[in-house]
């Protein structure tokens, strides 16, 4: 026992004996290698982490909405410039001119107006397109029927697929004075009874010059030629420009139905905020712009054209209202005289339009006399109201057709007068064209 004690404490004695140096450093190796050997394990534990992050980054999928086809763009424009909404050039991109079109076709059927089209929206107006090409003389004849142009064969496919019986333009029938038209004067509002107009073949009264081609009708329709020109535009692949005319008086056809279009929808647009009147009583009250303004649209074929608009100007004065209110009504009864075909209602309201100093509607009687619509045909004529409307654009006046056109002045310039051709090419003016028919 005794020598097992003692034992013990010579080793003891001896451990003590060592230097302090040599423990120390043994510590501090073994701390340092522990720490050396955890930050090792930690760097491999991050960059093993980054790694499987890098993965997970390259191998992340991105959701993306299946895109529309080019062609079926192509169709979709071919079909809004068909049914009176100007998408340009059918060319299977979706630009702003297309997305305007597709807001306005979707305000015309009720839909919200977002510019893009859904699946519905899309195959509707795809498929009344393509029935309305292949419908014929049965197209025709509905267009006809319904009084919006062919604007009025997507609200009859539309009431058909939804079972309700078909609805026509409806005889309008007279109707309480509306605000509207108070800027009409009284007088020129009073219609001669029937009886003092006598009916083709019947003998007029004494002193009365005879009327031989009285047909009750206004002349030629505007809207069925506007269609036989889609008709060609779109077979063409979209309208003309400046820099692709060769037949300088279609490309002008092209242009009139398109400010036509335009004229319909802003009138559409300002009807719908007015209060307290029907569609019928307005169209009624539009109605008498046409004996108002019968002598002011008859001059536009007799006289130069700053006679014809100090003629309007006095007519204005004799109104007694405001030119603000005059020219909101004129812009609204510009809408439905194209709308409904009266050639004397639109051209009445366009003549007021320009005689309130908003030049660009001039183009408008430019157009008219360049074809005869409403008026004697008088190319002659219809050059000083295009300068006009053209050259007040290029000054500054706010484009009222095809705003987002910038090339469309060159266009007019190049097709009325000849201006501005392409290098190497020869186009003739409009009004040296012969006299031809769409029909």
């Amino acid at each position: 026992m005794v020598s097992k004690r003692f034992v013990m404490a010579a080793l003891m004695m001896s451990v003590a004996a060592l230097p302090g140096t040599r423990a120390a450093a043994d510590f501090a190796d073994g701390l340092v290698g522990g720490l050396v050997g955890g930050a090792g394990s930690g760097i491999i534990v991050n960059e093993s982490a980054k790694a499987r992050e890098r993965k997970r980054t390259t191998t992340t999928r991105t959701y993306r909405a299946p895109t529309v086809s080019s062609q079926q763009v192509r169709e979709e424009q071919a079909a809004l410039n068909y049914f009176g909404f100007p998408a340009g050039t059918p060319d299977g991109v979706r630009g702003r001119n297309t997305r305007n079109a597709a807001a306005q076709y979707q305000a015309h059927m009720g839909f919200p107006a977002t510019g893009y089209l859904t699946d519905y929206e899309h195959q509707f107006l795809v498929s009344s397109y393509y029935r309305a090409q292949s419908g014929g003389a049965a197209t025709a004849q509905l267009i006809a029927q319904r009084g919006q142009g062919t604007r009025g064969l997507l609200h009859a496919y539309r009431d058909e697929a939804a079972g309700l019986p078909p609805t026509y333009a409806a005889t309008p029938v007279p109707q309480a004075q509306s605000p509207v038209m108070a800027a009409i004067p009284q007088a020129a509002q009073v219609q001669p009874p029937a009886a003092a107009v006598p009916a083709a073949g019947q003998a007029p009264a004494a002193g009365a010059l005879p009327n031989l081609m009285a047909s009750g009708g206004d002349g030629p329709s505007l809207a069925s030629h506007c269609n036989q020109v889609s008709l060609v535009t779109n077979s063409n692949g979209g309208f003309v420009t400046a820099a692709s005319l060769q037949d300088a008086r279609f490309a002008l056809n092209e242009q009139f139905c398109l400010a036509r279009t335009y004229a319909i929808a802003e009138g559409e647009t300002m009807a719908a905020s007015l209060k307290g009147i029907t569609p019928d009583q307005l169209e009624e009250q539009c109605r008498a712009f046409g004996p108002a303004m019968r002598d002011h649209v008859a001059a536009l074929s007799l006289k130069e054209r700053d006679e014809v608009l100090e003629g309007v100007r006095g007519f204005v004065l004799q109104t007694g209202q405001s030119p603000a209110q005059l020219a909101g009504t004129a812009k609204v009864c510009l809408s439905v005289g194209y709308r409904i075909d009266n050639m004397t209602v639109a051209l009445g309201s366009g003549l007021l339009l320009t005689a309130l100093g908003e030049e660009a509607y001039g183009e408008l009687m430019g157009h008219h006399l360049n074809e005869g619509f409403g008026t004697t045909r008088r190319p002659d004529l219809a050059q000083a109201w295009f300068r006009a409307a053209v050259e007040a654009v290029e000054k500054g006046a706010t484009p009222v057709f095809a705003p987002g056109n910038d090339g469309r002045n060159a266009l007019l310039r190049r097709a009325v007068f000849g201006e501005g051709p392409a290098e190497g090419a020869t186009v003739q003016p409009a009004a040296t064209l012969p006299t031809f028919k769409l029909d």
